[in-house]
Protein backbone atom coordinates (compact mmCIF):
# COMPACT_ATOMS: atom_id res chain seq x y z
CA UNK A 1 0.00 0.00 0.00
CA UNK A 2 1.21 3.49 -0.85
CA UNK A 3 1.12 5.84 2.13
CA UNK A 4 -2.17 7.71 2.21
CA UNK A 5 -3.57 5.97 -0.87
CA UNK A 6 -6.08 3.13 -0.48
CA UNK A 7 -5.05 -0.16 -2.12
CA UNK A 8 -8.56 -0.94 -3.40
CA UNK A 9 -8.32 -3.31 -6.34
CA UNK A 10 -4.57 -2.86 -6.93
CA UNK A 11 -3.43 -6.39 -6.30
CA UNK A 12 -4.66 -8.17 -9.46
CA UNK A 13 -3.71 -5.26 -11.72
CA UNK A 14 -0.36 -4.36 -10.17
CA UNK A 15 1.73 -7.23 -11.53
CA UNK A 16 0.78 -6.81 -15.23
CA UNK A 17 1.46 -3.07 -14.96
CA UNK A 18 4.79 -3.73 -13.27
CA UNK A 19 5.85 -6.30 -15.86
CA UNK A 20 4.98 -3.89 -18.67
CA UNK A 21 6.85 -1.02 -17.01
CA UNK A 22 3.64 0.97 -16.61
CA UNK A 23 3.67 1.75 -12.89
CA UNK A 24 3.33 5.44 -12.02
CA UNK A 25 6.58 6.46 -10.32
CA UNK A 26 4.78 8.44 -7.59
CA UNK A 27 1.21 7.17 -7.08
CA UNK A 28 1.14 8.82 -3.65
CA UNK A 29 1.36 12.21 -5.43
CA UNK A 30 -1.88 11.59 -7.37
CA UNK A 31 -4.52 13.68 -5.62
CA UNK A 32 -7.19 13.86 -8.34
CA UNK A 33 -10.63 12.91 -6.94
CA UNK A 34 -10.95 10.19 -9.60
CA UNK A 35 -8.13 8.30 -7.90
CA UNK A 36 -9.45 8.56 -4.33
CA UNK A 37 -10.01 4.80 -3.97
CA UNK A 38 -13.81 5.06 -4.22
CA UNK A 39 -13.74 4.07 -7.92
CA UNK A 40 -11.80 0.80 -8.33
CA UNK A 41 -11.37 1.40 -12.06
CA UNK A 42 -9.10 4.39 -11.46
CA UNK A 43 -5.70 3.31 -10.16
CA UNK A 44 -3.03 5.83 -9.21
CA UNK A 45 -0.42 3.16 -9.96
CA UNK A 46 -1.48 2.97 -13.64
CA UNK A 47 0.85 5.45 -15.35
CA UNK A 48 -0.99 5.50 -18.69
CA UNK A 49 -4.40 5.96 -17.08
CA UNK A 50 -3.09 8.78 -14.89
CA UNK A 51 -1.52 10.53 -17.89
CA UNK A 52 -4.75 10.21 -19.89
CA UNK A 53 -6.86 11.57 -17.04
CA UNK A 54 -4.38 14.42 -16.56
CA UNK A 55 -4.84 15.47 -20.20
CA UNK A 56 -8.62 15.00 -19.99
CA UNK A 57 -8.80 17.14 -16.85
CA UNK A 58 -7.08 19.99 -18.66
CA UNK A 59 -8.75 19.67 -22.06
CA UNK A 60 -12.32 18.78 -21.09
CA UNK A 61 -12.65 20.06 -17.52
CA UNK A 62 -10.68 23.24 -18.18
CA UNK A 63 -8.28 22.73 -15.27
CA UNK A 64 -5.04 24.69 -15.67
CA UNK A 65 -1.95 22.82 -16.83
CA UNK A 66 -0.22 23.41 -13.49
CA UNK A 67 -3.19 22.14 -11.47
CA UNK A 68 -3.84 19.14 -13.69
CA UNK A 69 -0.18 18.15 -13.62
CA UNK A 70 0.11 18.52 -9.84
CA UNK A 71 -3.12 16.59 -9.19
CA UNK A 72 -1.77 13.68 -11.23
CA UNK A 73 1.74 13.60 -9.81
CA UNK A 74 3.54 15.27 -12.72
CA UNK A 75 5.31 18.58 -13.34
CA UNK A 76 4.23 21.20 -15.89
CA UNK A 77 7.17 20.18 -18.10
CA UNK A 78 6.11 16.53 -17.94
CA UNK A 79 2.53 17.56 -18.81
CA UNK A 80 3.71 19.17 -22.03
CA UNK A 81 5.78 16.10 -22.96
CA UNK A 82 2.77 13.85 -22.34
CA UNK A 83 0.51 16.18 -24.36
CA UNK A 84 2.98 16.26 -27.27
CA UNK A 85 3.24 12.45 -27.29
CA UNK A 86 -0.54 12.12 -27.28
CA UNK A 87 -0.91 14.75 -30.02
CA UNK A 88 1.61 12.97 -32.25
CA UNK A 89 0.64 9.33 -31.71
CA UNK A 90 -2.63 9.14 -29.80
CA UNK A 91 -2.88 6.55 -27.01
CA UNK A 92 0.50 4.93 -27.82
CA UNK A 93 1.99 8.38 -27.22
CA UNK A 94 1.15 7.98 -23.52
CA UNK A 95 3.67 5.16 -23.25
CA UNK A 96 7.20 6.12 -22.26
CA UNK A 97 9.72 6.21 -25.07
CA UNK A 98 12.40 3.54 -24.95
CA UNK A 99 15.66 4.93 -23.61
CA UNK A 100 18.84 5.21 -25.63
CA UNK A 101 19.63 5.78 -29.26
CA UNK A 102 17.32 4.65 -32.04
CA UNK A 103 20.04 3.14 -34.21
CA UNK A 104 23.28 4.34 -35.74
CA UNK A 105 23.32 8.10 -36.09
CA UNK A 106 25.93 8.31 -38.83
CA UNK A 107 24.55 5.57 -41.06
CA UNK A 108 22.55 7.54 -43.61
CA UNK A 109 20.56 6.16 -46.52
CA UNK A 110 23.40 7.10 -48.86
CA UNK A 111 25.91 5.10 -46.82
CA UNK A 112 23.57 2.11 -46.57
CA UNK A 113 23.18 2.10 -50.35
CA UNK A 114 26.95 2.28 -50.73
CA UNK A 115 27.38 -0.70 -48.39
CA UNK A 116 24.73 -2.73 -50.21
CA UNK A 117 26.49 -2.19 -53.51
CA UNK A 118 29.90 -3.19 -52.15
CA UNK A 119 31.36 -6.62 -52.85
CA UNK A 120 30.26 -9.13 -50.23
CA UNK A 121 33.83 -10.43 -49.81
CA UNK A 122 35.13 -7.09 -48.48
CA UNK A 123 35.65 -6.79 -44.73
CA UNK A 124 33.90 -4.33 -42.45
CA UNK A 125 37.24 -2.71 -41.63
CA UNK A 126 38.04 -2.16 -45.32
CA UNK A 127 34.66 -0.64 -46.01
CA UNK A 128 34.78 1.54 -42.88
CA UNK A 129 38.15 2.95 -44.00
CA UNK A 130 36.84 3.52 -47.52
CA UNK A 131 33.73 5.30 -46.22
CA UNK A 132 35.88 7.56 -44.07
CA UNK A 133 38.00 8.53 -47.10
CA UNK A 134 35.08 8.94 -49.51
CA UNK A 135 32.41 10.46 -47.24
CA UNK A 136 34.36 11.82 -44.27
CA UNK A 137 32.28 9.70 -41.89
CA UNK A 138 34.04 7.46 -39.38
CA UNK A 139 32.21 4.17 -38.75
CA UNK A 140 33.27 1.23 -36.63
CA UNK A 141 33.82 -1.97 -38.59
CA UNK A 142 31.07 -3.69 -36.52
CA UNK A 143 28.58 -0.99 -37.49
CA UNK A 144 29.42 -1.67 -41.14
CA UNK A 145 29.11 -5.43 -40.66
CA UNK A 146 25.72 -5.12 -38.92
CA UNK A 147 24.43 -2.78 -41.58
CA UNK A 148 25.37 -5.24 -44.32
CA UNK A 149 23.34 -8.02 -42.63
CA UNK A 150 20.10 -6.03 -42.77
Amino acid sequence: MVAGVPDTGWSPRRQPLEVAGLLHPHPEAVSSPLFDGQRPFFLPIDKVQVKYEMLRAHILDGISVSSAAAAHGYSRAAFYLVAAGFEERGMPGLLDEPRGRRGPLKLTGELLEYLRSAESTRSGAELAAEIERAFGVRLHRRTVERARRR
